[in-house]
């Protein structure tokens, strides 16, 4: 795509230090924030967003704007600058309360809040993990709907990044995938100012990173003067004449350039500057403006909405060739990038649940995935997939997965060991739109990824995170491997649906909801070993959807209780049923996948399904704190919990659940005590 061109208005100079002044005023009426990164990144934004960015301030969400991405968060001020610069809806008066309660300018940019901001940044590192699987998505859906003769995706992805960004681990797992998976539309540029919150990061931080990206088969330009419009120009230009591998610009800078007693110290990085330092970084600038103005000309030299709106007006022009020449295609690339399902949908997924049911099927919950896999991905292309390498494991592939490589397009991504890194990308995926993503690893080593995770719930992405060997049934891998808090502390994050079916079933239907839940990120919780297929009504069937069901009903007059159950848990709930009606207690199985989904329904249908006073046991082969809300506090003598609040063993899964109770005579042993 053709980079944008600008007559020049005013200085460059002017352009650069109106981001400055921006940036110190907003901080210094916050009393907080991080001016440093936005002072010493300001010249390297003009060149940046007036010379090559393309992108329209009256539309933040046309489909073929270049991505921009600020990893090195902590400097939202840079970004909010720009986006108000520029013309976005963005107004001074949002710059004005910057860090406040309800602005759009919070201390961090956040996706959904702020028009313009791409994702949401500030743990280090993870707006890079973003930005190359923004890079990779556009990559795909090119290699998908672009034809010879029309190229309607066809954009760039530009990242920033810090110091902080490149010391955090994540950065080596995504640069090291990036530069193997040749994304020659990624661009990243790296503020190498030596400073970080403790001071000179030379005595931390040594590396020759420019090597270590050459070493990834990056692109590399060192040494540019990040305070000189033109070098950084230059170098973008170098950079997006390569089109065979992402690009990393080192420029250098100077944190906090301006302020004339802070400039290049810690000092200039995580703190309002005071307002002494403000009056002579204005000395020092030349900025002979009052707090919080702008003048017009300046204004003019920023606007980027008549070149916006003329870009995307040309790429309107392009794709309704398109559309006139290939009508299908253009139906499905509008489609996808509106994040909408395929109207066939409904009937593809009631086919997949009616047919897991009529095969009823003993299997692990792993494989049942795999199918569902299989028959959602022929009906939904955007399905992407992929594994930390585990695809033999999790069960993620199915028969139409194709490998992306650096040289040729797929829908599976082998991500290697980067379990951080791959849902990072898996969220940069599902910001660029066109992919559903979906990725899967151990449900131990989620713990790897977690600030990925709740990044996703907080920016209410549809990502799809597969998570097998999903408890002590993994057996002989021992302690490190088996799965104990992780559901329960999946569960805890706002936003993040978890589903833990029992059976093909029960999967088939939470693949079905993650699948259509366009707003919020789902886990999806399989075990490792066969589990029994359960035999259901059409009432119930549809009931799974609710999260919590009445799977068997009481079965006999006389004492009754309720066991809750989840997983492979619920064949233990059904053998302890049949065993205590012999002693004379009618028991209620209730099935509950999802506690999220069952907590949102009505009162009455919760207690319809849980209804009062009735004891209850729940049986979860995992930590018990969760399941206390359903059946009482812990000296209730009511309600108790078969669970596990300890580390696992090295044995056959089968030795260990009988060794910590995971059997069908101790759930019963549980029921008795609760019903006497």
């Amino acid at each position: 795509m053709t980079a944008p061109t600008r007559e020049p208005r005013v200085s460059d100079t002017l352009l650069a230090n109106a981001i400055r002044a921006l940036a110190m005023d907003a901080v210094e009426a916050a009393k907080s924030g991080h001016p440093g990164m936005p002072m010493g990144m300001a010249e390297i934004a003009v060149a940046l967003w007036n010379r090559h960015l393309v992108h329209n301030p009256a539309n933040p969400r046309w489909a073929n704007r270049d991505r921009f991405v600020v990893s090195n968060g902590h400097g939202s001020m840079l970004l909010y600058a720009l986006l108000h610069l520029t013309g976005y809806d963005l107004p001074i008066d949002e710059i004005k309360r910057f860090r406040q309660l309800g602005s759009k300018t919070p201390g961090h940019p956040e996706h959904g809040v702020t028009p313009g901001v791409e994702t949401t940044t500030g743990p280090l590192g993870q707006g890079l993990a973003n930005g190359i699987g923004m890079a990779i998505a556009e990559k795909l859906l090119a290699a998908e709907f672009n034809r010879a003769d029309h190229a309607i995706v066809d954009h760039r992805t530009y990242v920033f990044v810090g110091d902080g960004c490149l010391m955090e681990g994540i950065s080596h797992e995504g640069c090291s995938l990036a530069g193997t998976l040749k994304l020659g539309k990624l661009t990243v540029i790296y503020d190498d100012n030596g400073i970080s919150i403790d001071g000179e990061t030379r005595g931390w931080f040594t590396d020759d990173t420019c090597k270590r990206f050459e070493a990834y088969g990056w692109n590399v330009i060192r040494d540019v003067d990040g305070h000189d419009v033109e070098a950084v120009d230059a170098a973008i230009r170098r950079a997006r004449g390569v089109t065979d591998r992402p690009s990393f610009i080192d420029c250098r800078t100077v944190i906090g350039k301006g302020a004339p007693h802070k400039a290049g110290t810690a000092d200039a990085h995580g703190a309002a500057l005071g307002e002494k330092e403000v009056a002579a970084a204005r000395v020092a600038l030349g900025w002979r403006y009052p707090p919080f103005e702008i003048p017009e000309s300046i204004y003019a030299g920023w606007n980027a909405r008549e070149r916006g709106v003329a870009a995307e007006d040309r790429w309107a022009k392009r794709f309704a060739q398109y559309r006139s020449a290939y009508p299908e295609l253009a139906a499905e690339f509008t489609r996808r990038t509106h994040g909408e399902l395929p109207r066939s949908w409904s009937e593809t997924a009631d086919a997949l649940t009616h047919a897991q049911d009529a095969k009823g099927e003993t299997v692990a919950t792993r494989k049942a995935s795999q199918q569902a896999i299989e028959a959602c991905a022929k009906a939904l292309p955007e399905m992407l997939g992929g594994s930390a390498d585990l695809t033999g494991s999790v069960f993620t592939n199915w028969s139409g997965s194709k490998t992306l490589t650096g040289d040729a397009a797929g829908n599976y991504i082998y991500f290697g060991v980067r379990e951080f890194a791959m849902c990072a990308i898996a969220n940069g995926i599902a910001l660029h739109g066109g992919h559903i993503p979906y990725v899967g690893t151990f449900l131990t080593f989620s713990d790897y990824a977690r600030n990925a995770l709740r990044m996703a719930a907080l920016m209410k992405l549809r990502s799809i995170f597969v998570f097998t060997h999903d408890s002590i049934g993994l057996g002989e891998d021992g302690p490190t491997h088996q799965a104990i808090e992780h559901a329960a502390t999946l569960r805890l994050i706002p936003n993040m649906t978890v589903w833990r079916p029992c059976d093909t079933v029960e999967t088939a239907v939470a693949w079905a909801a993650a699948l259509e839940h366009a707003n919020g990120p789902t886990s999806l919780l399989f075990t490792r070993q066969n589990v029994p297929f359960q035999k259901r009504d059409a009432a119930q069937i549809a009931a799974i959807r609710r999260g919590g069901y009445v799977l068997a009903d009481w079965n006999g007059a006389g004492k009754r209780a309720v066991i809750i159950a989840t997983g492979s848990e619920v064949a233990l709930a059904m053998a302890a049923r049949d065993a205590l009606a012999a002693d004379g207690i009618a028991v209620r199985v209730v099935s509950m996948p999802c506690t999220q989904s069952f907590d949102a329904q009505g009162a009455a249908y919760r207690s319809s399904v849980l209804p009062a006073g009735v004891p209850r046991v729940a049986v979860e082969a995992g930590s018990t704190d969760g399941w206390r809300k359903y059946v009482g506090a812990v000296d209730d003598p009511r309600g108790t919990i078969v669970g596990i609040d300890t580390y696992g063993e090295s044995a056959p899964a089968a030795v260990l659940f009988k060794h910590f109770g995971f059997t069908a005579e101790n759930v019963a042993a549980a029921v008795k005590r609760v019903v006497e």
